[in-house]
C-alpha cells in the first residue's frame, strides 16, 4: 500500500504536563513537523506542532513551561487501513503538511508527511506510465493518445506500423494533420465513444474505436485505436478453408467401410466414425472422451498413443467377431500426442478369407514354437540359468531334484528374477517334458474373461461363445505342467475352483455339468507376499497351503552380485547374435558401475540395460556413454555394500589372469589352442586379453 511507503515510523511522543524544553529536543532530533500528545491510554489526544512552539514563544514562555495551553485541539488523522485512492484525495485536499496514521484502537503508528506523499504517488505515476506504454506497444493494434486539443501524446510500435507513423515525429502534433479524414471532435467535445468506424489509409482497411479520456467530469483527452483488417480477413480465410477441409475429412470418415477411432496421449477418445461406432452400437458421442478401454476392453490403442511403436494386421476378435486392426501413433513435433486405429469389418469376403489365413499361420507359428520348446533337452535350460553364485548353484541342484516329483511348486521371488525360467527348468527336467508347458498370467487377463480362459467352456455359454465351446487353459495341460504366473492376483472366485483342482483332479467347463479329470502338474509364482495378501483377505489361505508344497525362491540380483557378470556376457552374446553386433565386452569402470548398481528390476532391468549398450555400442567394448542414467546418477548407492564383492572379483581376477598366462606359456603362445585348454571359445579368450592386457 502507498500509506506504508509514506508513513515515517521514526517518531517520539507527549504527553499531558511534558514541558517545552522536552518538545524542542524531540524537534531538533527527529525533523519532524508535529508531536503525537498520547492521553493516558496510548490513545492519540492532540498534537503539538511547530506552530505550537512560535505561539508559546511569543507568548513568553520558557522552556520549563508545559505544552498543554498550546496544544492543536481539532486532530486530524488517517486510518492505517486507507485504499491508495482514499489517499490520494487526502493528499490533494488536506491542508496540513503532516498527519498522525491511527490502528483500529487508536494507537499512532507514525506520521504521515504530505510532501513525502506527493514524491511517492510521483514514483507510482512513473511506473504506471512506463507500465501503461509497455503495454500499449505490446499490442498487435495501433493505439494513439491525444490530449484534450486533439494534439497526439503518444503513438504505439503497432500504430506506426499500421499508419506508417514516426512516434518521435508524431508527438505534439495535431491529430487532424496526421489523419485528417478520422474527426475526432465528437469525442473530445461532447465526450462520445466511436466503435467500429471504418477508415482506410495507405491502401489499408482498418476498423477504428475513439473514446474520450474524462477525469473529474472533464474531457482531458482521447484514446484511438486502429485494427488491420487484413489479418482479419486473411484469418477468415483460414478459417473457411478449414471449415471445408474438416468436412471433407468427416465426409471420408464416414464414407468409407473401415472402422476408425482416435485417442490421445491418455487413452481418451477423441475421434470415432460412423462405421465404427455402428459396430460397437454406440452413438459417436458416447464414444468420445472415453477411455479406450472402457469402450473396448481388448484395445492396445493406449499402448501405441503411450510407447509410439506401431502395431499393424493384428487379428482381434470383439463381440465375437474377427477384425483387422492397425494401430499407429500420431506424432506432431517429434512427440507422440496420440495414435489412430482401424478395423476392417468381416463383412467382405475376402476379409474374412484373410483372417482365416492369418489364424491358420498364428496357429502354425503356435506349434512349431512349442515344439521347438520340447525339443530342448534339461541340460540346455539349465545351461541357460545362468549361476555363479552360491544361491543360485543350490537353486539349480533343487530344480534337479524338485522336478523328479509330481508335487506342487511355489516359485517366489521379486519380478524380474527369472521365475518363468525356472518353472519352464521344472517341466523339461521332469518326466512330463513331452507333454505340454502351459503358461496362464493371471495379472495380465481380465477378470470377467478369466475363468473362461482357465476353465473352458461349452457352446452357448455365453454371448459371442463359439458354438463348439472351447478347451480351457488347464484343459489344454493335460498331461503336462500348468504354470500360473501372478498367482496372487488370481481373483478369489476362481481360487476356491482352483482349490478343487488341485484336490480333486477334475473340474468342469464354464455353463457344463460334465466333471473332466485332468492329469497335470501346477507350478505357481508370484512376487507378492502371500501370508500378507491372507490377513488382508486377498487370498485363500488353503489354497495358499496347497500350492506351497515345494518352496523355490529366487534372490534379487543384488543379493547374487557374482552373478552380474556372467549375466553380462551372457547377454552381450544374445544381443550380438539378434542385432547382428560385434560387441567384444565391456570395459573395467563399466563392469564396477554394474556392480555397484541395486538392480531394482533384477535380470530383466539388466538385460534391457545390455540390450540398450549393444544398440548403442554395435561393436568394441561398451563403455560408460553406453549406460542410462539411471544406472550412473544410482551408482553410488551400493558402493559400500559391494565392496567386499568387488575384493573377491579382484581374486578370482588374478586367479583367472595366471591361468591364461599359464595356457599361453604350455601352447607356445598359440590362442587357439589354448581356448580349448582353458574350455572357452575363441572369442571368449580374446575378451579376457583384453581384460587383462595380456594381448602380444
Amino acid at each position: 500500500m502507498l500509506l506504508q511507503e509514506g508513513t515515517n515510523t521514526r517518531i517520539s511522543y507527549l504527553n499531558l504536563g511534558d514541558t517545552l524544553a522536552k518538545a524542542v529536543n524531540i524537534f531538533m532530533d527527529l525533523k519532524i513537523a508535529i508531536i503525537p500528545v498520547l492521553d493516558r491510554n496510548g490513545g492519540l489526544l492532540s498534537v503539538f506542532s511547530r506552530s505550537s512552539l512560535y505561539r508559546a514563544i511569543l507568548d513568553g514562555a520558557t522552556n520549563k513551561d508545559i505544552i498543554d495551553p498550546y496544544l492543536i485541539k481539532e486532530v486530524i488523522s488517517i486510518s492505517d487501513d486507507v485504499s491508495d485512492d482514499q489517499l490520494a484525495d487526502f493528499v490533494k485536499v488536506s491542508s496540513v503538511g503532516s498527519v498522525p496514521v491511527v490502528n483500529k484502537e487508536g494507537k499512532v503508528l507514525g506520521l504521515l508527511c504530505k510532501a513525502n506523499m506527493v514524491m511517492t504517488l510521483f514514483r507510482h505515476s512513473e511506473l504506471l506510465n512506463v507500465q501503461l506504454k509497455a503495454i500499449l506497444d505490446s499490442m498487435h493494434n495501433g493505439v494513439i493518445a491525444v490530449d484534450g486539443q486533439g494534439r497526439v501524446t503518444h503513438v504505439n510500435i503497432g500504430a506506426s506500423r499500421i499508419l506508417g507513423l514516426k512516434a518521435n515525429t508524431s508527438l505534439g502534433q495535431p491529430f487532424k494533420e496526421l489523419l485528417p479524414n478520422l474527426d475526432l471532435n465528437s469525442a473530445l467535445i461532447h465526450g462520445e465513444v466511436k466503435i467500429g468506424l471504418k477508415y482506410r489509409h495507405r491502401h489499408i482497411t482498418m476498423v477504428v474505436n475513439i473514446t474520450p479520456l474524462i477525469i473529474e467530469g472533464n474531457i482531458a483527452g482521447g484514446i484511438v485505436i486502429f485494427q488491420d483488417l487484413t489479418d482479419l480477413e486473411q484469418a477468415a480465410k483460414e478459417l473457411e478453408t478449414v471449415k471445408a477441409l474438416n468436412k471433407t475429412f468427416d465426409t471420408v470418415l464416414n464414407i468409407i467401410h473401415d472402422g476408425i477411432i482416435a485417442v490421445d496421449e491418455r487413452g481418451k477418445t477423441t475421434l470415432v466414425n460412423q462405421a465404427m461406432a455402428d459396430f460397437l452400437t454406440l452413438r459417436p458421442e458416447e464414444v468420445i472422451g472415453k477411455h479406450i478401454t472402457d469402450v473396448m476392453e481388448t484395445s492396445r490403442l493406449h499402448i501405441v498413443a503411450s510407447t509410439g511403436v506401431s502395431e499393424t494386421s493384428d487379428v482381434l476378435t470383439i463381440q465375437g467377431k474377427p477384425l483387422i486392426v492397425s494401430r499407429l501413433p500420431i506424432i506432431r513435433e517429434g512427440d507422440v500426442v496420440g495414435a489412430v486405429g482401424k478395423a476392417v469389418f468381416p463383412q467382405l469376403a475376402e476379409v474374412r478369407e484373410l483372417a482365416e489365413k492369418l489364424r491358420f499361420l498364428e496357429n502354425k507359428v503356435t506349434f512349431f514354437q512349442e515344439e521347438l520348446q520340447k525339443s530342448k533337452t534339461a541340460q540346455d535350460v539349465l545351461k541357460s540359468i545362468v549361476a555363479e553364485s552360491t544361491e543360485m548353484k543350490k537353486l539349480k541342484e533343487e530344480i534337479t531334484i524338485v522336478a523328479l516329483s509330481s508335487s506342487t511348486v511355489l516359485i517366489t521371488g521379486e519380478s524380474g528374477t527369472g521365475k518363468e525360467g525356472v518353472a519352464h527348468a521344472v517341466h523339461l527336467c521332469s518326466d512330463r517334458c513331452k507333454g505340454p508347458f502351459i503358461k496362464v498370467n493371471c495379472a495380465a487377463i481380465p477378470e470377467n474373461l478369466m475363468e473362461a480362459e482357465m476353465f473352458g467352456y461349452v457352446g452357448g455359454a455365453f454371448t459371442g461363445a463359439a458354438k463348439a465351446g472351447k478347451p480351457g487353459r488347464i484343459e489344454m495341460a493335460d498331461g503336462g505342467t500348468l504354470f500360473l504366473d501372478e498367482i496372487g492376483d488370481m481373483p478369489l472366485a476362481l481360487q476356491s475352483k482352483l482349490l478343487r483342482v488341485l484336490q480333486d483332479r477334475e473340474f468342469e467347463r464354464l455353463g457344463g455339468t460334465k466333471s473332466i479329470k485332468i492329469n497335470v502338474r501346477i507350478l505357481a509364482a508370484t512376487n507378492k507376499n502371500l501370508n500378507k495378501a491372507i490377513s488382508e483377505g486377498e487370498f485363500r489361505a488353503d489354497l495358499y497351503y496347497r500350492l506351497n508344497v515345494i518352496n523355490l525362491h529366487l534372490p534379487p540380483l543384488r543379493e547374487r552380485a557374482e552373478d552380474i557378470e556372467p549375466l553380462t556376457h551372457f547377454f552381450i552374446t544374445k544381443f550380438n547374435h539378434i542385432l547382428n553386433a560385434n560387441v567384444m565386452g565391456i570395459a573395467d569402470n563399466v563392469m564396477r558401475i554394474l556392480l555397484n548398481y541395486s538392480w531394482p528390476g533384477n535380470i530383466r532391468e539388466l538385460e534391457n540395460v545390455i540390450e540398450r549398450a549393444v544398440n548403442y555400442t554395435r561393436s568394441g567394448l561398451i563403455q560408460l556413454t553406453h549406460l542410462p542414467n539411471q544406472i550412473l546418477s544410482n551408482n553410488s548407492s551400493r558402493s559400500q555394500i559391494v565392496t567386499g564383492t568387488i575384493r573377491h572379483q579382484d581374486k578370482i581376477g588374478r586367479i583367472e589372469r595366471n591361468m591364461i598366462v599359464v595356457a599361453l606359456e604350455k601352447t607356445g603362445g598359440n590362442k587357439t589352442k589354448a581356448a580349448k585348454l582353458l574350455n572357452l571359445s575363441r572369442s571368449r579368450l580374446y575378451e579376457k586379453l583384453n581384460k587383462y592386457d595380456l594381448k602380444d
